[in-house]
């Protein structure tokens, strides 16, 4: 495993939609490896695969350790993610490790579920709400080429942060 390097924005890389993975992906396994790793060495709740400069849909995530959430701890990779259901609003802080130092309230949906298959190829189904909600939206988003500061209304309403607080996604 290897930590890789972060795309920041304005890369133009974190603006291009993303191609489905296919099974025989040529190193897939490496690239979940590198994504893992880098996104604990960040400090981060999720990675997608644009984020490290591969145009896939890719993605990982890990919520806290301390979070009231039973997959808490867990690593999540999710390959060709689509979100099939939601429901419910709120705006909690969100920030990037594409953008970091920054936050802002950002709304998403309280819940999603999301269809995608998993590291060995099985289709699974995962229902976040919450953190994982939100964590799931954004790595999404990503996966269209949006960023989190694209749902702003102003970018006005970025507060910049001490990168420890910052909940990055």
């Amino acid at each position: 495993m290897a930590v890789r390097e972060i795309v920041l924005h304005p890369d133009d890389r974190l603006r291009r939609k993303c191609k489905r993975v296919s099974r025989d992906e040529r190193g897939l396994e490496q690239l979940i490896d590198d994504m893992i790793e880098t996104m604990a060495e960040a400090h981060g709740v999720g990675l997608a695969a644009p984020q490290v400069g591969v145009p896939l849909r890719l993605t990982v995530i890990r919520l806290p350790e301390d979070y009231d959430d039973a997959r808490a701890g867990e690593v999540i990779v999710l390959v060709n993610p689509d979100i099939v259901k939601s429901a419910g609003e709120w705006e909690p802080d969100e920030g990037c490790l594409s953008i970091p130092g920054y936050v802002a309230n950002v709304k998403r949906q309280w819940s999603v579920t999301v269809r995608a298959r998993d590291r060995s190829w099985r289709e699974f189904r995962v229902r976040g709400e919450g953190l994982l909600g939100q964590a799931l939206q954004h790595e999404i988003d990503h996966l269209h080429g949006l960023l989190f500061i694209d749902r702003l209304e102003s970018m006005d309403q970025l507060r910049k942060v001490e990168r420890e607080s910052a909940a990055a996604t």
